[in-house]
């Protein structure tokens, strides 16, 4: 019977080899993602000139939405891996940023929250910007109440992790 505990946990904790390949799937998706922020960063750069001040902040909004996505995507692939998949030996990679391979796991729902809000928050200063364009209360209200939701998850979140450590002794 102890034979038969030791595959199975070998299989079990194998496993997770298999969140590789997505991985590689965020990896190729920020490439993409730079690809539309090169596009999008042209596009600026060619109408600024001739763009009202409006349309300048909000051109710029969406450079920065796609910057902090960018760094969301960086974040889940670095922790993730050491996470779930393999642990980093920080003596052999001095030059890594300690913020992208030392996050726990608690850190990590930390800062994909914080960076989901962050997001959110571009996306309503996008849509205050350009109020002229959409002038609509009840798409105003959706918008507002969904970056508070996010905000409050987030501020939920970060007391309930700080209770658990505080009851930990840590």
């Amino acid at each position: 019977m102890n034979q038969i505990a030791r595959w199975i946990a070998l299989i079990v904790f194998s496993s997770r080899w298999l969140v590789v390949p997505f991985l590689f799937g965020l990896i190729a998706g920020l490439a993409a993602l730079i690809f539309k922020f090169a596009v999008k960063l042209v596009e600026f750069a060619l109408h600024v000139q001739a763009a009202d001040p409006t349309e300048t902040i909000v051109g710029l909004l969406g450079l920065v939405d796609l910057t902090l996505t960018a760094n969301l995507v960086v974040i889940v692939i670095c922790s993730s891996y050491e996470n779930f998949v393999a642990p980093i030996d920080y003596t052999e990679h001095p030059g890594w940023p300690p913020g992208l391979v030392r996050i726990g796991f608690a850190g990590l729902k930390q800062k994909l929250l914080g960076s989901i809000v962050a997001i959110a928050a571009v996306s309503v200063l996008e849509w205050f910007a350009d109020i002229d364009r959409h002038a609509d209360s009840v798409k105003l209200g959706w918008v507002v109440g969904i970056l508070l939701t996010f905000a409050v998850a987030m501020l939920v979140l970060a007391a309930a992790d700080r209770l658990s450590r505080d009851g930990d002794g840590h």
